[in-house]
């Protein structure tokens, strides 16, 4: 049934009806959606953790040989970037189904194609064997990544959002994201256990991480078979309110959220990717910190994200939404300066310990986008806002910032000279983050703040007419 206008018809909401009354939700359900959502986010970013750690250390050799070392970097970052390129096509066909069908068959959807494409390329051919055919199955077996993705950590905010307590929903919606630091640190800590042993680019051992992603595919389906169809979707279904055409309503009525999701994401995700694969890389090419240290530094980043991440949902049910994002984006932009000065130095300890504060900048971010993405848009074009708003943000912070960063590196060599030039990059790749996290404090002065907002509204935070759940008083900075 197509709703004519996402302010006509919409459930009444008010001081008194925050959805709370309706939330019949048992504890076991509760805690089965948390499950699957994490293991979906782990699947996800363990994948992309994994392919971080490659295209930064082994990718460029295998699949894209050089005499340049920094052409092969910039090559393997690129297609790197193509995995976020196809994202956005991912969120629109599987959002668009998701706001159709129900979230858990798009969340069946999604872990599957994922994780086929990830083992997948734990099989392939390098260049040495199958010559060209090796990168442009290297760049297939990414862009089925890049599909599933496009969806799978929307579909999971999403779920939790609608499955948790309105009062809650901070703490419950960040859940998921405990996962995104569960895939991260089994990358590193697998990848930390190979280069200890050998070089794992002139060995089979490189392969062994991504074959392992078949063992998260199938205790996620396990899960997600047993898995309840989300509480707000099921209410759409009842009162035949689902959208025929959810992509042509959120286009038509929900522009201004979409940029909004866009603006917050840039200095999120951004940030996330900058720190996480082109720090890496940094360490390995301008000041020699190779082996184990990349992946060290992650494991006990994504380690100290298990404190950050819980801690910034419930600062959000306290304090609001975009309080807390404002301030996460804030400490970003202050320690980006002295963040790269640090990795510049070549100092593993002090490169390891700058790394894990300033990615609690990003952990929070993370975290706090749970709750206030979904909570940005109306029932009928939720999971497709949220995916299509986090994908092309995607693109255009997370999958290019690499990209950009290692051409930076390489063009402060050719200008600087030689390896006094490759550690100079620190300077524009700081100003970089600057920039990525200016916008998302910007940003974040448009928002509106959604904290027990009534998700079984037809319309979105961002209109003027709608109405937040409860009232609470927001707090802003």
């Amino acid at each position: 049934m197509k709703h004519p206008h996402p302010t006509a018809a919409a459930p009444s909401a008010g001081p008194g009806n925050t959805g709370s009354a309706r939330h019949a939700v048992a504890t076991a359900d509760l805690y089965r959606a948390a499950w699957a959502a994490s293991l979906g986010s782990a699947l996800e970013y363990y994948d992309f953790a994994l392919y971080n750690l490659a295209s930064a250390l082994i990718f460029g050799p295998l699949f894209f040989p050089s005499s340049d070392p920094a052409m092969g970097l910039i090559a393997s970052f690129g297609a790197y970037f193509l995995g976020f390129a196809i994202r956005p096509v991912g969120g629109i066909v599987f959002g668009t189904l998701g706001d159709r069908y129900g979230r858990k068959f798009v969340l069946m959807a999604t872990i599957l194609l994922m994780g086929v494409a990830s083992t997948l390329i734990g099989l392939l051919p390098t260049y040495a064997s199958a010559g060209v055919w090796a990168p442009v199955l290297l760049v297939g077996c990414r862009l089925l990544q890049g599909l599933g993705a496009g969806a799978e950590q929307a579909g999971a905010a999403v779920l939790m959002a609608e499955y948790a307590p309105a009062k809650r929903r901070g703490y419950f919606a960040a859940l998921p994201f405990m996962g995104v630091l569960l895939g991260t640190v089994m990358a590193a800590a697998i990848y930390f256990a190979l280069v200890r042993v050998e070089d794992i680019s002139q060995s089979w051992l490189w392969r062994v991480p991504f074959l392992l992603s078949a063992v998260i595919i199938a205790v996620a389906i396990w899960i997600r078979l047993k898995l309840k169809e989300s509480p707000s979707f099921a209410r759409l279904e009842a009162r035949k309110q689902v959208n025929d055409s959810p992509l042509k309503h959120l286009v038509t009525h929900a522009k201004p959220t979409l940029f909004k999701v866009i603006g917050l994401r840039m200095a999120e995700n951004g940030g996330s990717s900058i720190y996480q694969s082109l720090a890496i890389s940094y360490m390995a090419t301008a000041t020699g910190l190779k082996g184990p240290i990349g992946p060290v530094a992650l494991l006990l980043a994504g380690v100290s994200g298990a404190v950050v991440i819980p801690l910034a949902g419930m600062l959000s049910d306290r304090y609001g939404r975009v309080p807390v994002y404002r301030a996460f984006a804030l400490y970003q932009l202050v320690l980006a300066f002295p963040t790269w000065w640090v990795l510049s130095l070549g100092n593993a300890s002090a490169s390891i310990a700058m790394l894990c504060v300033t990615l609690a900048g990003v952990w929070g971010m993370f975290a706090t986008q749970g709750a206030l993405l979904p909570e940005l848009f109306g029932a009928q074009h939720r999971y497709a806002g949220v995916a299509v708003g986090r994908e092309v943000s995607a693109v255009i912070a997370g999958g290019v910032a690499p990209l950009i960063g290692a051409s930076i590196i390489a063009w402060a060599t050719l200008r600087w000279g030689g390896a006094q030039g490759t550690v100079l990059a620190w300077i524009p790749l700081a100003a970089y983050v600057v920039i990525l996290s200016v916008i998302g404090v910007v940003t974040t002065f448009s928002t509106p703040e959604t904290r027990g907002r009534d998700l079984d509204d037809l319309r979105d935070a961002s209109d003027e007419t709608a109405v937040v759940g409860e009232a609470y008083e927001a707090r802003r900075f």
